[in-house]
């Protein structure tokens, strides 16, 4: 039997946080469901740019598709694409992440055919709303509040879910009978139960993209030496001078031979004295691997596996792929069910609230005299606070706020 006290005054911190974060959780739920079909808009702005004609004439090399890429592009080369496929372009790569763009050549013509940056689509903008609602820094900290007491309203609703009499009709299926309030009650409050655990997952996933929780799983990588090795991305590592650099078709070569799975990219060496380096992008990430190679004699410097990341990078990467639909069909409906399920949420509790709600009052849950809120709970709030610092910041501002009001009294 669960304590009445208690569900009272959690669903009256589960009702205001909800009555706040509502609006925000919509425009999460709704830009989500839409960023899911990131790759598919890309797609379809880079179609007529890929797309060239095969010909009888001798393709371009490599090499000389790179000089005429480096000739056309403003800022410094960093990657090739490879691909197998004669009817595309072929993509090299200058920059990381949203500053990323590509420029694209014709191995039968030389010709530059376009470039292409995710800056230049309308889901960057989906993305933007959805990760800072536009607001930059300051938005990227909002969200992260949000994500912060969307987990606490989970944790708090699954309390205030759990019955005080077991049965199933409201508990675990909603009531189609009792009028629309409760209808829209039960509606927010079954999906939630069913849905919490993805809902959780869904948020560890968001969460390393946030300023302060996630600069902070940054920092607790360097420290603990969790995060990717030194040498992953090449640093440290050099070729030795001798003779002639291999062409980059040379490289290629030898990069295809290596049999890696998912698409294949060859990373470009910044100077005299750096690396080739050869990795791959696919979802199943045992299978990853960065090699870094002898721009001179080819020879292998470096081999990298999934395995050699520490085992807090594994784990962030993982939910953040899983966070973005990643591993395939599965887990985009998945993350498309999660985000149509939480749109849902929003809206039955806003309905359920507005059909409650007396007229002239907010409505807000009202909470025994004689409650006092024990340690354990004092406890369970100071480890959140710890390990969401926006949340125990936000409690920290609410109590200061609720102990100069009950002075003015």
């Amino acid at each position: 039997m669960k304590n009445r006290k208690l569900n009272q005054w959690l669903w009256k911190w589960h009702f205001i946080a909800g009555l706040i974060s509502l609006p925000f959780v919509l425009v999460l739920s709704i830009t989500g469901a839409i960023y899911l079909f990131k790759s598919e808009v890309e797609q379809g702005y880079k179609s007529n740019i890929t797309k060239v004609v095969s010909s009888d004439v001798q393709e371009l090399s490599y090499q000389e598709q790179w000089l005429i890429a480096k000739k056309e592009m403003k800022k410094p080369l960093s990657s090739i694409i490879v691909l197998n496929d004669n009817g595309l372009a072929t993509e090299f790569v200058a920059g990381r992440f949203s500053h990323k763009t590509s420029i694209f050549v014709d191995a039968n013509t030389g010709r530059v055919t376009g470039k292409f940056s995710p800056k230049n689509t309308w889901m960057y903008t989906v993305r933007k709303l959805h990760g800072e609602l536009l607001g930059g820094s300051f938005g990227t900290k909002i969200i992260e509040l949000i994500a912060c007491w969307m987990i606490v309203l989970i944790i708090t609703g699954l309390y205030v879910w759990w019955p005080f009499k077991r049965g199933v009709s409201g508990v675990f299926l909603p009531r189609f009978n009792e009028g629309k309030r409760t209808f829209y009650r039960d509606l927010h409050a079954v999906l939630g139960f069913w849905f919490s655990g993805l809902l959780v997952l869904t948020l560890a996933g968001g969460l390393p993209w946030t300023d302060v929780f996630g600069g902070g799983f940054k920092w607790i990588q360097k420290v603990t030496n969790t995060g990717y090795p030194k040498t992953w991305s090449g640093r440290g590592l050099t070729s030795q001078i001798e003779g002639d650099a291999l062409t980059l078709d040379e490289m290629i070569t030898i990069a295809k031979s290596q049999n890696l799975k998912g698409e294949l990219s060859v990373g470009l060496p910044k100077s005299e004295k750096s690396t080739f380096c050869v990795f791959n992008k696919t979802f199943d990430l045992d299978a990853q691997r960065m090699l870094h190679f002898d721009q001179y004699s080819g020879s292998l410097v470096k081999k990298h596996t999934w395995s050699d990341v520490g085992v807090l990078m594994r784990a962030r990467m993982w939910v953040m792929a899983f966070h973005q639909g990643q591993f395939g069909g599965w887990n985009f409906w998945i993350m498309f069910g999660v985000a149509l399920v939480l749109t849902v949420m929003s809206i039955s509790a806003i309905i359920s609230y507005l059909l409650r709600k007396q007229k002239g009052t907010l409505g807000v849950p009202k909470v025994p005299k004689s409650f006092s809120v024990t340690p354990s709970i004092l406890i369970l709030i100071g480890v959140l606070g710890l390990l969401l610092p926006l949340f125990g910041l936000s409690v920290l501002l609410i109590w200061i706020s609720s102990f100069f009001k009950r002075k003015a009294v």
